[in-house]
């Protein structure tokens, strides 16, 4: 990252952290915030604050180019520092994936009709890949996708089931992987569809994600053939341009928000007194709390140098796995302490902390668990050595 580049992305930080701070953090305690995320009103209002304070799509500039990823990385931990945050100013799963993905493959067509209002921060979307474990569909192995593109003259019909997809309900905007006889392909459809039918929205640990995560029937979609995204078939080789930058931008995020949750454990912990001495003097909580420490700039270096890797222009699918690994076990670590020095308070919905822990005890799952990634890096190390010898 260059130095005018590293000096732009602070500033934009310092405005991100101070909106995320001062406006966003007031609204935690909303009755909008539910269990399945919170609700579209309250994402319009945040977003029209954003707007007015400059700070909307702040990783995207405004002439259209995008920030580094090392930049990037700067201001989404910024953006992180409340569950809202990323919300607000539009730098959430899976919008954030999605305009990345179709900056760099989508027509300038797509980019005009569904790339547009995205940044803008009037539309919100989904990513439709994951598909029901108890029908054998895809999940981790996306070599099981069994939803079908079939070509009907100048349009594509697409049927499946889909499952976990964050964000379908109140979507405007969906990428729908399928498989076609040349093999996986994306279709970038407008939301909502009668052909697109959300069964349910299913109860999961984590609420800060606006519709949560739907079980999805697709049934004889009908999509132009104009709106495939890139290239019939060549649908992995998009979700990986994807992926890798997704996956660490999840770590910046949850940076963020496990970052707030030590500062507010630590606050507590030298406020709090306990058998004659604050708890912070008791070693047990003391060590818990320094430990944090390491742990969030393991984390912050970790998401710097895959941040840099990415900046070369390599897909960094290794690097990728490492860093996601590596940050989401640390920041589970984190939230967890936090929930323990604070004890009672902790697990209580008096502060963010217990939201924090169940959001990045979630993130250890989404985008791939971690123990697909040391699978995925277990293939690496055995191929390198086989070529070794």
């Amino acid at each position: 990252m260059s130095g005018a580049g590293a000096a732009k992305a602070a500033e934009i930080a310092a405005r991100v952290e101070a909106f995320v701070r001062d406006v966003v953090v007031p609204y935690e305690k909303d009755p909008r915030c539910g269990a399945h995320g919170p609700t579209d009103e309250l994402v319009a209002e945040l977003r029209d604050k954003a707007r007015a304070a400059g700070v909307l799509t702040p990783h995207i500039l405004a002439d259209g180019s995008h920030l580094s990823q090392r930049e990037t990385a700067t201001v989404l931990k910024a953006s992180g520092l409340s569950p809202l945050g990323p919300v607000a100013v539009n730098t959430m799963a899976p919008d954030e994936g999605n305009m990345y993905l179709l900056g760099k493959v989508g027509s300038p067509e797509m980019k005009q009709r569904f790339l547009k209002p995205m940044v803008e921060g009037r539309a919100r979307s989904a990513f439709f890949m994951t598909e029901p474990a108890g029908e054998g569909g895809a999940g981790s192995d996306p070599s099981m996708m069994q939803t079908t593109a079939v070509q009907d003259g100048n349009h594509w019909l697409i049927n499946g089931r889909k499952t976990f997809i964050t964000g379908a309900r109140g979507a405007k905007v969906g990428i729908v992987m399928a498989k076609s006889t040349a093999g996986a392909c994306m279709f970038v459809v407008e939301l909502p569809d009668p052909a697109i039918r959300i069964d349910r929205v299913i109860d999961t640990i984590d609420s800060s994600m606006p519709g949560g995560h739907a079980m999805v029937t697709i049934d004889n979609l009908r999509v132009p053939a104009d709106q495939m995204l890139g290239e019939d078939g060549k649908g992995f080789n998009y979700a990986q341009v994807r992926l890798s930058p997704a996956r660490l931008s999840h770590c910046m995020r949850w940076f963020g928000a496990a970052q707030r949750a030590n500062e507010i454990a630590t606050a507590y912990a030298v406020r709090r007194q306990a058998f004659g001495k604050p708890l912070i003097d008791h070693e047990g909580v003391g060590f818990m709390l320094a430990d944090n420490l390491i742990d969030l700039k393991q984390a912050e270096l970790m998401i710097d140098w895959c941040a840099d890797v990415l900046d070369t222009g390599v897909l960094g699918t290794t690097e990728s796995s490492m860093a996601k690994v590596a940050v989401s076990e640390a920041l589970y670590r984190v939230a967890d302490r936090c929930v323990q020095v604070m004890g009672g308070t902790g697990v209580s919905g008096d502060t963010i902390v217990e939201q924090v822990f169940r959001e990045v005890r979630a993130f250890r799952i989404y985008d791939g668990p971690t123990e697909v990634h040391k699978w995925s890096l277990a293939k690496k190390i055995k191929r390198d050595a086989a070529k070794a010898h």
